[in-house]
């Protein structure tokens, strides 16, 4: 509980992509300290049992498009948590800075003078495609990698992607995209892709349910129906390289 003249602690903490063992020793410290932990959908299990057992738990999980808990809500509940509680945990998924929307929460609490800390935590972005057998880079075949949100459908008529810059060998990672699929290879493919370029679907990446499906821009849709989420897409040659790379079973 809130001690008195004590300022309270805030901790937008990222949770790593989902082996429990990839969140960083400073996020494990601060679970096991927190008051109450607010927690996303994507946050391991595993994680919550590291929490006192007095802590109060307030869960704000978000699903393919179905919010239950409004982002605003969410931001109130924070900011309301930290004026009764010393070490208020919000555990987000991956990393809060990485379409965590940890920067508005951060906004939403410096607009009311509460201190808070931010965390960072390992981004799916690279460590899904890792624990899959791909890397971002690959000397002789991308020297760059670029993060796209997958949550903005491609037909969307005033953009904040820029879709037309998509056509050279760097590696693409689509998070929160699946299940516009469809959407996006066909968009790259009318853009100019090649309908054979590669690409893959990784579902629930560094646990022990990871599935990974390789195909091409044409056939991914298809052939990745069904698969459960979390997932994200990857595009791009380095994906060949998972044949001779991958590790992970």
């Amino acid at each position: 509980m809130r001690m008195e003249n004590k300022m309270a602690n805030v901790y937008l903490t990222g949770a790593g992509p989902g082996d429990v063992e990839l969140m960083t020793l400073k996020a494990a410290r601060v679970v096991k300290e927190a008051d109450v932990l607010i927690y996303d959908r994507l946050a391991n299990p595993e994680i919550l049992d590291m929490a006192q057992e007095h802590c109060e738990m307030i869960y704000v999980g978000k699903q393919d498009g179905r919010h239950p808990v409004p982002q605003d809500e969410i931001n109130e509940i924070i900011y309301q948590s930290s004026l009764k509680y010393d070490n208020v945990v919000r555990l987000k998924g991956g990393d809060p800075f990485v379409f965590g929307r940890g920067g508005e929460e951060a906004i939403y609490l410096f607009e009311r003078d509460v201190k808070f800390e931010i965390i960072p935590g390992i981004t799916s972005s690279v460590s899904v495609p890792a624990y899959a057998g791909i890397p971002v880079t690959h000397r002789g075949i991308t020297t760059s990698f670029r993060v796209v949100t997958g949550h903005e459908t491609p037909d969307k008529k005033i953009s904040q992607v820029e879709w037309q810059t998509f056509l050279n060998d760097e590696t693409i990672v689509f998070l929160m995209g699946f299940h516009n699929i469809g959407l996006i290879t066909r968009k790259l493919i009318k853009l100019g892709k090649d309908k054979d370029y590669p690409c893959a679907v990784i579902s629930r990446g560094s646990t022990p349910e990871q599935q990974v499906l390789v195909s091409t821009l044409e056939n991914i849709a298809k052939e990745s129906k069904g698969m459960p989420t979390p997932a994200i897409i990857v595009v791009g040659e380095v994906v060949r390289l998972r044949e001779k790379l991958k590790w992970f079973k």
